[in-house]
């Protein structure tokens, strides 16, 4: 019997992306990390453009902040669907309809079975150094609380490729705070997202650069090129 397995190190963007990446942002809530990526791109700082944003829930702030930046806006609710399968099936007929080349997942509450096609072309930031304070059930302002009641000294946000499993997939960069004895949960988040603002344009960049490389669990920057 031949081994169907797959490589075991291999580049999910094999080669540079020198033209604008196309991204399917994906929310749930304020939609404040797509607006962090609409000013990047404003600012050159990211060579990206928004073909799609899709909504898990129809009147999240981030739509009207989507439709103001006059982006196309489709609401897909999990609830919508017989099930999860059924589910991804429609978001991603409308992500390959918008021809993305990444798939960017902007605080999206709902799970996805992500297809053949799309696996490793689908990022996620989490609120926590992944594997602490991540899982089921742990999203938002959930993380930030758990993380102040166990007393931790350092906290922070992972951006990872997504798989079919909540919190899962290798890891793409991780970025630290230092946590305040007096600091409360409100306060965390708002450090941990100064950082997630920096880490998750960096960790596109970084994709669309053709130098990360999957080495069975773990996401591997290559040393650039001489010359």
């Amino acid at each position: 019997m031949s081994d169907q397995s797959e490589p075991e190190s291999f580049l999910p963007f094999p080669a540079v992306i020198d033209r604008p990446l196309r991204m399917g942002v994906l929310i749930s809530g304020g939609g404040t990390t797509l607006l962090n990526f609409l000013e990047q791109i404003d600012s050159g700082q990211l060579n990206a453009q928004v073909p799609l944003v899709i909504a898990s829930q129809k009147n999240c702030r981030g739509v009207e902040r989507a439709r103001s930046a006059g982006l196309n806006v489709q609401v897909l609710r999990s609830r919508d669907f017989p099930g999860i399968p059924e589910f991804s099936d429609e978001v991603f007929t409308a992500l390959r309809a918008a021809d993305v080349d990444l798939v960017v997942l902007a605080g999206f509450l709902s799970l996805l079975q992500i297809p053949q096609d799309f696996r490793w072309r689908v990022l996620n930031i989490h609120p926590s150094l992944i594997p602490a304070f991540c899982g089921h059930g742990f999203f938002g302002h959930h993380v930030h609380e758990a993380a102040i009641r166990r007393g931790v000294k350092f906290s922070g946000c992972t951006v990872h490729f997504a798989d079919n499993e909540y919190d899962h997939g290798p890891i793409l960069m991780q970025a630290v705070v230092s946590v305040p004895d007096t600091c409360t949960a409100d306060e965390l988040a708002a450090l941990v997202f100064e950082e997630e603002k920096r880490v998750y344009p960096e960790a596109i960049r970084r994709l669309a650069s053709g130098r990360i490389q999957i080495c069975g669990t773990r996401a591997v920057l290559l040393a650039e090129e001489a010359g």
